[in-house]
């Protein structure tokens, strides 16, 4: 028999729950079990599962347009685990016919890698008024061979997200899609409420970085935006300062009618663990005071970690820790149907997190320093 190795931090996050002084049990390298132990060894700092990521562009000088490929998936993750994000949805945006399909087959040929979650295609079936820096001569209409390579992911069971416009995208496709048990994102939309609200209904049960290349909400004209904080629908939203103010973040988190509907996402670039500019569709994209621009001074993805965004939800918008912890972890779990990633228990030492009091990543319960 293998001895269960008893650690006390000061608080752990189960996956539901932020408990106080509960002591976690190690057996070869699992948390088997989590108990109320006050004689175990204390730990200092707080035990959560690993960050799920579910829009990453690249990481570590990495672009995953540029290297559709199982080698560039795992340079992508391994830039992100270095910050505490153990799991991702690489990220393939707008581009020319043939990217998508490599992106694909490169998800496909590496899945059970452990810190790859799926597939996320955002894009190319977007409106162009709101394609952001997605290249405009690559947006074009809805396609069969979208819906073919959604298809074939979605019959080996790998989660699909796949962000789309409704006005660029029939009610017919959408459904379509919805019904291979891909998660149909709106996003990059001008639509109306209307539309957008028809695009729910025929099967979108997600928004992309809400606020973000998505019609306004006013008085008389909710929007994509408006529809999406009214709705039942999952929303990722980038917690960087830049993309979306702090006190707009938490309007959102307060606003909706259900309140493990928001998660976070980084939409992060090749500079998180990388150097400080990319290229992207042959144009450099440069960090400037923390944002990443293009050349027109325009916001071209982010630069920010999940840890990041998670101590900046606690610090700035003044969001619960727990509240913080289930957008990073239990949310982005139940929009790809994976809830064991979300769960401490079953997890492997290695994928469970150490953070310090102000949410700094100190390293894995696995470290040989965690004493």
């Amino acid at each position: 028999m293998t001895d269960t190795i008893w650690l006390r931090p000061d608080r752990v996050f189960d996956g539901h729950n932020l408990r106080d002084s509960m002591a976690v049990g190690i057996t070869n390298g699992i948390i088997t079990q989590i108990a109320d132990r006050p004689d175990a060894p204390r730990l200092p700092g707080i035990l959560t599962p690993g960050y799920l990521d579910l829009q990453v562009n690249g990481g570590g000088d990495v672009l995953f347009n540029q290297t559709p490929s199982p080698a560039g998936i795992l340079a992508i993750a391994a830039a992100h685990r270095r910050f505490g994000t153990l799991g991702i949805l690489p990220t393939v945006i707008t581009d020319a016919p043939g990217v998508m399909e490599r992106a694909a087959d490169a998800v496909a040929d590496l899945w059970g890698d452990p810190g790859l979650l799926g597939l996320h295609i955002e894009g190319p079936h977007l409106a162009l008024t709101r394609r952001g820096t997605h290249a405009a001569q690559h947006v074009r209409p809805f396609e069969p061979q979208t819906l073919a390579c959604v298809t074939t992911l979605r019959a080996q069971g790998i989660p699909v997200m796949i962000t789309v416009a409704p006005e660029a995208v029939s009610i017919r496709d959408i459904a379509a899609l919805a019904a291979t048990g891909a998660v149909v994102s709106i996003g990059h939309s001008d639509a109306t409420a209307e539309t957008t609200q028809a695009a729910l209904a025929a099967g979108a049960t997600c928004f992309t970085h809400l606020y973000n290349a998505m019609s306004p909400m006013t008085a008389r004209a909710p929007g994509v935006t408006g529809t999406a904080i009214n709705s039942a629908a999952f929303a990722g939203i980038i917690c960087d300062g830049a993309h979306v103010t702090d006190d707009m973040v938490g309007l959102a988190i307060r606003a909706r009618p259900m309140p493990d509907r928001m998660f976070l996402v980084s939409d992060a670039m090749p500079t998180v663990g990388g150097r400080d500019r990319f290229r992207l569709y042959d144009a450099e994209v440069h960090l400037e005071n923390g944002r990443l621009v293009n050349a027109e001074g325009n916001l071209a993805g982010a630069h920010v970690t999940m840890a990041q965004s998670v101590a900046r939800l606690v610090r700035d918008v003044g969001v619960p820790l727990e509240t913080a912890l289930w957008m990073a972890v239990t949310v982005p779990a139940m929009v790809i149907n994976a809830p064991a990633r979300a769960n401490l228990i079953g997890q492997r030492a290695c994928d469970v997190l150490r953070l310090n009091s102000d949410l700094d990543l100190i390293g894995t319960l696995a470290d040989p320093d965690r004493a």
